[in-house]
Order: structure tokens, then C-alpha cells, then sequence
């Protein structure tokens, strides 16, 4: 009953703090157009077909089955048929002036807002990740082995930059413009500087060093039919040894399956705190070169643990945070073919809200700091110079101003219409990505997490995002 309770929580959450991301874009646009005397049709929440919708004062508000966005229907300002349908009647233009404050109103609600909740989260702090970077399994003969580094060292630093836990470790690698990266580790209280190799790891599709946690893998899937079920495994239990080797990392796991195709092999696993011995035949992938599997999905069993420091970062500071993160993944994809960063790797509304919703199991906090993140990134894409964004309303606006005469009806109707087609080939684009890592989100739903209060200023740790879609 509980695990529905909190699947209802779950929901509700992020559909109210999506939701209030979208609202509140569209609000300024719809507040500041009223103000300006322009005409308003329409306000949505979504695109596509109606969940449901009223009219009011001539204004039809409405919510729809696409989470992508929202709009307001303003007929003085070229709009694009594709996302908002066709304008029900001619009205006299509007001004460049208002035209620009109307556009500009958007992006900055979301930065009012963002800072709203910064600072709440400023009175009632903001979980920091405190697991330290630790090193598990080191596989004999890699490179990484050569270079002296074992088991139990931990990383400190990466490409020049403070690693603080793993997920910081995780995110500078990702966003390097070099898959050649420094990496600080220190043992004894001793530091050694190696030049580590970055690669794509599959699942998540970023760059990520050859090095892994500390702990043991523990099982997040078991599919049917495998030789897993066989066995007897079951999700959640914790794998302590495979063929009598001690298990301390996930991908040494792996590799102690493949090289057991087709062999019975006894493993020892941790189930409620008891530990279990079965025994399991991995199936040949390959029979050729005899690689095995044994049909799991794994997951690590590490307690991410995060430590409330209160009173939370100043609204300011956390505001610079979010731009400078913001910006750095922009960077990242401007310079993709060092970084590797593409737009396969951003996160459209289905990350996003699977995002949203891992943030919200885990705290309340957490899922307002990410809320933070998306505002100010809508607020970034939002104004892109871009036909059918917030910024090509501006650009275009501006370019009246100069000539004193608008771009032909036509031209910026066929130039917003083009780019909102593209807009939404992106989406599905991106989306299908965010599908291929269902998967990965939700091992980190599942994921156990602790949260220690404490009485500290807050440090400069934070929980990584992808960014948000267009409006």
C-alpha cells in the first residue's frame, strides 16, 4: 500500500512542478500582452489534443496531451499553425516595442521564479552528494593497473577540477573537451597524477574513465527465461562473490560472466540481510568466443548519501550555479567533437520528467533544485534567435524596429512554421534516446539513498541535469 502511496506522490509532484515550470513562462507572456493591450486567444499547457479546456472572457485555457511546453495564442505576433492551430480572426498589428517585452516576459518569469525557489531552498537547505569517490575493482593488466592504480584509491580531482563524490567525478568527465583527462587519486594521503582515457559508455552514452565505485552489484532486472531466473536470482540481491572471486565492482562482474560461458558456477549473493548460494550456467552470447550472460540488469549497491547543508546555497549563488552548468553543457555541445556531448545525450520531456520524478523519491529538496535547473534553462532556449522561440520573436522584432516596416507576412509565417517542424523532429529525436535509457532512470529510482541534516554552509556539489526542452 505504501509503494502506491508513493507512486501517487511521485506523479502528482511532477506533474505540478513541470507544470508550474510551463505556467509560469507562458503567464509572463499572458500577463505582460494583456498589460500591452495585445489580443490573447488562448493559453495552453501542453500541445497537441485537449485533456480538457474552458473559455473564459473570450480567452480559451487549456491543457494538453504533449508535455513539451506550453503557449499563448497571440494573434499580433507571427505564431506557428503547426504547434498553437490557426488564428480564428485579423487584428491590427502590434508595436515591435511590445512585441519584444511580450517575448522577453517568458524567460524572465522563469528566472523570477527559479530565484523564488532558490531561495526557500536557501531556509531549508539543499542535499549535497558526500559519497566519496572511491575506486572498486582495477582490472590486471589494464591501463589504468599499469599506471598503479588499485583498488580503494580515491579520485580528488579530474581535468583540473575538485571531485568531491562520484557524480562530480562523472560530470567533469563528461563535459572535458579531451577523452584524455588528468585524474588526481591520493592512497595513504599520498597523490599521484595519471592521464586517464575517457569512453563511451553505452547506457548513458557520455564519456566515462575506465574506473569504477567501490561495492557491490546488485540486481535491478532479471529477464524471463534467463539463466538467472533459472538460478533463482531475484532484483534487489546483492552480489558478494561469482565462481569464488570476490565482487567489488560492476564491470568486474561482467567480465567474470563472459569468461564462464556454458561453465556452472556457484555465486554468492546477499538477499534481506542474508547471504544465499546458488548456482548459475551463464548462456553462451557468443559461441564462437564462448562469452556468457546470465540475463541480469545491475545496478550498484552503494547508498548515495547526501548531507543538508543549512542554511543552502544564497538564491544568487545557486542562480550563478545553475547559469554556469547551463552554460557549460552548451559549451560541451558546441564543441562536440572534443567532448563527444551530441544532441542524442540532451534530455527531452520524457528525461525530463523521469528526471523530475527521481529527484522526487529522493527528496523534496532535490526535485526544487532541479526545478530551479529546468527554469533557467527554459529560459536560455527560450531565447535563442530562433523562429518560433522567445529570441526570434525579439530578433524579428528588432529587425522591424530598423526597417520600420515588419518581414513579409509570409516569409516569417514559412520560416516560424519550418523551424517549429524542426522543433518537434527534435523532440522526437531526443526522445527516442530518453526511451533507450528508461532503463538507466530507473535504477536510479530505485537506487538507496540516505540524507544526513546538518548545520554547515552549503558547498558547491549539486545534483547533475540535462537540459530542458524548448518552449
Amino acid at each position: 500500500m505504501s509503494e502506491i502511496f508513493n507512486a501517487a506522490y511521485v506523479i502528482v509532484a511532477v506533474v505540478l512542478l513541470f507544470g508550474a515550470a510551463v505556467f509560469v513562462h507562458e503567464f509572463g507572456h499572458f500577463w505582460m500582452a494583456r498589460r500591452r493591450g495585445l489580443k490573447v486567444e488562448g493559453f495552453a499547457i501542453g500541445f497537441g489534443p485537449k485533456i480538457f479546456s474552458w473559455t473564459r472572457d473570450g480567452i480559451e485555457y487549456s491543457w494538453r496531451w504533449i508535455p513539451a511546453g506550453g503557449f499563448v495564442k497571440l494573434p499580433q505576433m507571427i505564431t506557428s499553425e503547426a504547434l498553437e492551430g490557426e488564428s480564428t480572426e485579423q487584428v491590427p498589428p502590434a508595436a515591435p516595442l511590445s512585441k519584444i517585452l511580450v517575448a522577453i516576459a517568458g524567460p524572465l518569469m522563469n528566472i523570477i521564479f527559479g530565484f523564488a525557489i532558490a531561495a526557500l531552498l536557501y531556509f531549508v537547505g539543499l542535499p549535497v552528494a558526500v559519497n566519496p569517490s572511491i575506486i572498486g575493482h582495477v582490472e590486471p593488466g589494464s591501463d589504468e593497473y599499469t599506471k598503479d592504480i588499485r583498488e580503494g584509491d580515491q579520485i580528488v580531482m579530474v581535468d583540473g577540477r575538485m571531485a568531491k563524490s562520484w557524480q562530480e567525478v562523472q560530470e567533469i568527465t563528461a563535459l572535458a573537451r579531451t577523452n584524455v583527462l588528468a585524474v588526481v587519486t591520493e592512497r595513504s594521503g599520498i597523490r599521484a597524477t595519471n592521464y586517464l582515457t575517457a569512453k563511451i559508455n553505452d547506457t548513458i552514452g557520455l564519456k566515462v574513465l575506465e574506473l569504477e565505485p567501490r561495492d557491490h552489484p546488485v540486481v535491478s532486472l532479471v529477464e524471463k527465461g534467463s539463466p538467472a531466473e533459472t538460478a533463482g536470482l531475484h532484483e534487489r540481491d546483492k552480489f558478494i562473490s561469482f565462481g569464488g572471486v570476490p565482487v567489488v565492482g560492476q564491470q568486474q562482474l561482467v567480465d567474470l560472466i563472459r569468461k564462464r560461458g556454458g561453465v556452472p558456477t556457484q555465486v554468492v549473493i546477499e538477499r534481506d540481510k542474508k547471504t544465499l548460494t546458488l548456482a548459475v550456467t551463464p548462456r553462451f552470447m557468443d559461441t564462437e568466443k564462448k562469452i556468457g550472460r546470465i540475463g541480469v540488469g545491475l545496478t550498484g549497491d552503494s547508498t548515495v548519501v547526501y548531507r543538508v547543508m543549512k542554511p543552502g546555497p544564497k538564491p544568487w549563488e545557486m542562480i550563478g550555479d545553475v547559469w554556469n552548468r547551463t552554460i557549460s553543457v552548451f559549451n560541451a555541445l558546441l564543441h562536440s567533437k572534443q567532448t563527444g556531448v551530441g544532441a542524442k545525450d540532451l534530455s527531452g520531456p520524457v528525461g525530463i520528467i523521469a528526471m523530475l520524478a527521481i529527484w522526487v523519491n529522493t527528496d523534496y529538496r532535490l526535485a526544487l533544485y532541479f526545478l530551479v535547473l529546468l527554469n533557467v534553462n527554459l529560459a536560455v532556449l527560450n531565447l535563442l534567435p530562433v523562429p518560433v522561440l522567445d529570441g526570434g520573436h525579439v530578433l524579428l522584432s528588432i529587425i522591424e524596429k530598423i526597417r520600420r516596416r515588419p518581414l513579409s507576412a509570409r516569409i516569417q509565417e514559412y520560416a516560424t512554421t519550418a523551424f517549429a517542424v524542426l522543433l518537434i523532429s527534435f523532440m522526437l529525436y531526443v526522445t527516442f534516446f530518453d526511451i533507450r535509457r528508461l532503463p538507466f532512470f530507473k535504477s536510479m529510482f530505485k537506487r538507496d539513498v540516505q540524507i544526513e541534516e546538518t548545520e554547515s554552509p552549503a558547498e558547491n556539489s549539486k545534483p547533475p541535469a540535462a537540459p530542458a526542452p524548448a518552449k
